[in-house]
């Protein structure tokens, strides 16, 4: 499974987003947002952004429950 993690430097949310991930036993790709212009546009407001195989599964924060579904 492929994951991505569109975050940005001092985000709080991103960090907790990459532990819950990290806690599963997942090994997320960080994609910072603000070192690519049309990124920062798309996801500005509303990082993390969490993709599992090019499919966006969370935006803002990850909720535990939903992700354990997901995983299933």
């Amino acid at each position: 499974m492929n994951v991505v993690i569109y975050t940005r430097n001092g985000c709080h949310l991103c960090e907790d987003a990459e532990a819950l991930l990290k806690a599963q036993g997942l090994t997320p790709t960080l994609v910072d947002v603000d070192a690519d212009e049309a990124l920062r546009e798309r996801f500005n407001e509303c990082v993390p952004v969490v993709e599992f195989d090019g499919k966006i599964r969370f935006r803002g924060r990850v909720d535990p429950v939903l992700l354990k579904r997901l995983l299933r």
